[in-house]
């Protein structure tokens, strides 16, 4: 996720989806709406993924593959982790209300995880920010994507 643009202030959201180490989907684009915080637009990119996994997982069911490992996202703000699995926070961000009980429910019945991962090694900024060229040298690489054999 990404701050606000200067004519629209909507945030750019993403996610990437990864089984095992291959990414097999992925979304970027701007949010519907203006964020109060970059709380709740990293929490709408959390809802947004989630539902992307948990449509993955259920297809997955459907084609007779059981997985059986929890779903792990990661997210890179430290407030929209911990709302994902504590009510305390609800108070605050009343405006985020359904995507926050949407997150919540799916981490409380262990069918996700949500983790913290630093900005740094947030693999979907290659795809909502301009990055430094270190970094975007260094995302790729850790989406498994490499220059082509010359022919």
């Amino acid at each position: 996720m990404s701050g606000g643009g200067i004519n629209d202030w909507k945030s750019t959201g993403g996610y990437i989806v990864f089984l095992g180490t291959t990414p097999i989907s992925c979304k970027s684009g701007k949010q519907r709406t203006v964020a109060h915080s970059s709380t709740e637009a990293e929490y709408k990119a959390l809802a947004d993924g989630t539902a992307e996994v948990l449509w993955l997982y259920y297809l997955l069911l459907d084609l007779c593959f059981s997985p059986n490992f929890v779903a792990t996202i990661w997210c890179d703000n430290l407030s929209a982790t911990y709302l994902s699995a504590n009510l305390v926070f609800h108070a605050r961000i009343k405006h985020v209300e359904v995507d926050y009980h949407f997150v919540h429910e799916r981490v409380a019945k262990k069918k996700i995880q949500i983790h913290f991962i630093s900005f740094k090694n947030q693999v979907v900024d290659v795809l909502t920010k301009s990055l430094p060229h270190i970094a975007f040298a260094y995302l790729p690489f850790k989406l498994h994507v490499n220059n082509s054999p010359s022919t």
